[in-house]
């Protein structure tokens, strides 16, 4: 592995920096619009709001579990480190390669193909019913030409170096959360109506299942809850995933010993008060209903029409443009750094190991804007946050465990910050996370099955890379 190369980062990153780059990564898309589907899963206000705060709190657990990790191992690659001290190179690679293909590259993707939906709000052309070309089951729209050329302009932007970067994603990060920040405001001053409020508190904790045909309800036994809770956990635990990114760039961090973890916390606090907050406002201002039939689950558009009119729904528009603009943003300038430190110990291509002049990764920034306009393709929100998911929770999970086998293995080993809670948090995150992982492979097997075949498949590949030395 070559350390040396590590001391080629500019380290132009503060606290700030990282606590922006981290909301700025969690934030995209499915606070907007997730809370439909959950609504139709498990039909109580308590239990959307629940989930809500479950996720919001078991990802703060992990946050505040992995600032041990960073700590120990201050630079660039995180997780991808992590793996590979607690276990062995196989399992860090088995993650890169997840990494690569589904993780990272799957997210870009989704954030990407939100983007370009929320913009045919304003630029009806690009709406991904505009057809351009169809040959047999494929289909190629404007929606997909547009999440491409996002990818493909951010990739470009950070392959000129992350102070630029860090300067779009800090004033992005800012300006969504005071836009998130006044919706919640206006929304309980101007919208919030007593009798909607006491409505959707009725029988809060009653299970039922919404009926999209006819509007429906139908009440739902306890097994039926435990699949909806999974399903629903889905979009929840997506759009609070992406917090590891800021130990992706510790080499770009000043102090990282200290900023990279305090980031981590930072930003999971704010995005869970954030994300809890505009829950509680949909219960105030819509009824749960609506919540669970809004169109194209937009609960957000719904939101705002109650709040501001017709304009609202440009309203809501804009701010989603803005915060998938500022998360995708996030996710790739913190990926590449992975495939760089793979290539230094030889599990990625060698280019991917070399910095431009700007002192970045370019060659791994296009690699991964290239796999992530092939996935745009796709055009699918749901499967790709499905795909996504259940390898993200697979190795969340080992790398908690991690911390675990590393105080058994290195006992006396430098740790500048340990754990909070160690080892009952720790513990009690593996546990929840385990649980959801193995109900989404029963419930979802077409899409969760496929995310798993493709990381195991990186075992084969592992060592025919490292016997014959092709990459």
């Amino acid at each position: 592995m070559k350390d040396n190369n590590q001391e080629e980062f500019k380290k132009e990153l503060g606290l700030l920096d990282g606590t922006m780059l981290v909301v700025g990564s969690m934030i995209g898309s499915g606070i907007f619009i997730v809370s439909a589907d959950i609504a139709r899963q498990v039909g109580s206000t308590g239990w959307l709001i629940l989930i809500w705060l479950i996720s919001g709190l078991i990802t703060m657990i992990a946050a505040i579990s992995y600032g041990e990790l960073s700590a120990m191992f201050p630079n660039a690659g995180g997780q991808y480190v992590y793996l590979k001290e607690a276990y062995n190179k196989l399992t860090a690679f088995l993650y890169g390669w997840s990494f690569f293909a589904v993780i990272q590259t799957g997210t870009i993707a989704a954030v990407g193909v939100a983007f370009s939906k929320f913009t045919a709000y304003l630029i009806p052309v690009v709406s991904d019913e505009n057809i351009l070309y169809e040959i047999g089951s494929f289909k190629l729209n404007t929606a997909q030409i547009v999440s491409i050329v996002i990818v493909i302009v951010l990739t470009y932007l950070n392959t000129r170096g992350v102070k630029n970067s860090k300067i779009l994603q800090t004033i992005l990060t800012i300006i969504k959360i005071l836009s998130i920040s006044g919706l919640i405001i206006f929304g309980f001053t101007l919208a919030a109506k007593s009798s909607v409020w006491n409505a959707n508190w009725t029988d809060a904790w009653t299970p039922r299942s919404f009926n999209t045909e006819n509007g429906s309800w139908f009440p739902i036994g306890t097994t039926a809850l435990i699949s909806g809770i999974s399903a629903a956990m889905v979009g929840t635990l997506f759009s609070s995933d992406s917090w590891t990114g800021v130990t992706f760039i510790a080499g770009e961090i000043k102090n990282p010993k200290r900023n990279v973890g305090l980031s981590m916390f930072l930003g999971t606090l704010i995005v869970t008060i954030i994300y809890v907050l505009t829950n509680v406002m949909y219960v105030a201002v819509i009824p749960l209903n609506e919540i669970a039939g809004a169109k194209s689950d937009r609960v957000a558009v719904v939101a705002s029409q109650y709040i501001f009119g017709d304009i609202g729904t440009f309203i809501i528009a804009l701010m989603i443009m803005i915060s998938t603009f500022a998360c995708n943003n996030g996710l790739i300038m913190a990926g590449a750094r992975v495939y760089y430190t793979m290539a230094n110990d030889g599990l990625f291509f060698k280019k991917a190991a070399k910095l431009n002049n700007a002192s970045v990764p370019e060659w791994a920034l296009w690699a991964q804007c290239i796999w992530a306009c092939v996935l745009c393709l796709t055009g699918k929100y749901g499967d790709l946050l499905d795909f996504v998911i259940i390898i993200v929770l697979i190795f969340y999970i080992l790398t908690i465990y991690g911390i675990i086998i590393l105080r058994r293995k290195k006992p006396d080993a430098v740790r500048p910050y340990k754990a909070i809670g160690y080892p009952y948090l720790p513990w009690l995150y593996i546990i929840i996370a385990s649980a959801v992982a193995v109900s989404l492979l029963f419930t979802k097997v077409s899409t969760c099955g496929w995310g798993v075949l493709i990381m195991l498949i990186g075992i084969p590949v592992y060592y025919l890379i490292k016997e014959k030395e092709i990459i």
